[in-house]
């Protein structure tokens, strides 16, 4: 930012942890593995290292021992400095009821760090979105609209059936936000909130301070959605590629579309780079009868049989005469020889033994959760 605008990060490292159960049950949302090397915390974290933000927090709430080790100091984010920098924020409230219940709630629960920042103005954003979003021209719209709030949102598809937690804004001809609707039962395109707020400190404090003070705690439905306090809420469209997670198949969707060059592309741009833990692990070895087709392949995987369409995170190992097709293969998965996989999530440190077969479908992936042997 600006030499005269200092903002600071926060980011809700488990927000939806309820929305993807079966990956989140050893781990926050945050930490979920993503795109063959990554977590998701990844993304909204380099977001706001890109975008000249050097103060972040990241608000945890239970099964964030994975989260610490991925984040570690902060130092492959360039956060690992005296001024500034990455802090891991405790899970409690202030309020006596231990983990906090929403977004408000934490938001209490941390207010001490947040008073001690000399930012003016705060970036709010969750895990559950993957996308590549500088976060500098928001913060200037909202400054030069005079908004007490600045929602992020983009254009998409909306199906009640299917979707989980999304929050759909009605926008004005003005660019503000006069309609907000949670969970609708309805199907088609509409304006998806990505869960990223731009606010002042001060605002956001008096905001903080007077929910609680009537036992409110969800941003979404006591601060967007009430219209008797008379907030403006600035709506900003982001318009590049952007993937919501909010069910295993959605997660599942998410990985495999990363196979098609034009979304990998707008996902991981040259200009703005999403950091991660440096593993150094090995080069990808292919045995003599490997047979690789459309898949991402992290480094450290052995492969020795045919892998199509799949995204392999690091250190996999595929055994001979082995075909694995339309799945997502988490960190040190072995499997053995002769297995057949279709539609599958495998998660980490899953062992599948010579000869098995396993098959889910598109629209519901067989899941194997950590540390399994099949």
């Amino acid at each position: 930012m600006s030499a005269n605008i200092s903002v600071m990060g926060l980011i809700f490292a488990s927000m939806h942890d309820s929305s993807i159960i079966d990956l989140t049950k050893l781990r926050t949302m945050g930490s979920v593995p993503f795109g063959g090397r990554y977590r998701l915390i990844d993304f909204p974290l380099s977001n706001m290292v890109n975008s000249d933000i050097d103060d972040v927090g990241v608000i945890t709430k239970s099964n964030y021992g994975s989260l610490l080790d991925h984040l570690g100091s902060g130092r492959e984010w360039d956060l690992s400095r005296k001024n500034g920098g990455l802090h891991l924020l405790p899970p409690f409230s202030h309020v006596g009821t231990g983990i906090y219940r929403g977004r408000l709630e934490a938001l209490d629960g941390v207010w001490e760090y947040v008073e001690h920042s000399p930012a003016e103005y705060v970036v709010l954003s969750d895990c559950d979105i993957v996308t590549t979003i500088d976060y500098r021209p928001m913060i200037r719209a909202h400054i030069e609209s005079g908004a007490d709030i600045t929602v992020a949102y983009s254009k998409g598809f909306y199906d009640k059936d299917v979707n989980q937690n999304a929050t759909l804004l009605g926008i004005g001809e003005d660019g503000m936000v006069d309609d907000v609707m949670i969970d609708p039962p309805m199907r088609g395109t509409g304006n998806l909130c990505m869960n990223t707020f731009v606010l002042s400190k001060s605002f956001l404090k008096q905001l903080v301070k007077e929910k609680m003070s009537r036992n409110q705690y969800s941003f979404s439905r006591d601060v967007l959605q009430d219209k008797a306090a008379g907030y403006r809420i600035a709506a900003y469209e982001h318009t590049g590629y952007v993937a919501r997670l909010d069910s295993l198949s959605s997660y599942y969707e998410a990985n495999l579309a990363l196979l098609n060059p034009e979304n990998r592309n707008g996902l991981f741009k040259k200009s703005a780079p999403i950091y991660t833990k440096i593993m150094d692990n090995g080069p990808v070895r292919f045995g003599l009868e490997s047979d690789i087709q459309n898949s991402l392949i992290a480094d450290g995987c052995i492969i020795e049989g045919k892998v199509e369409n799949c995204v392999l995170f690091r250190g996999v190992k595929i055994g001979k005469g082995t075909v694995v097709k339309n799945s997502v293969i988490m960190q040190n998965t072995s499997i053995g020889s002769k297995c057949s996989l279709n539609c599958v999530i495998t998660d980490k440190d899953v062992e599948i033994v010579d000869d098995r077969v396993l098959t889910g479908s598109q629209s519901y992936p067989l899941y194997i959760s950590k540390g399994a042997k099949i």
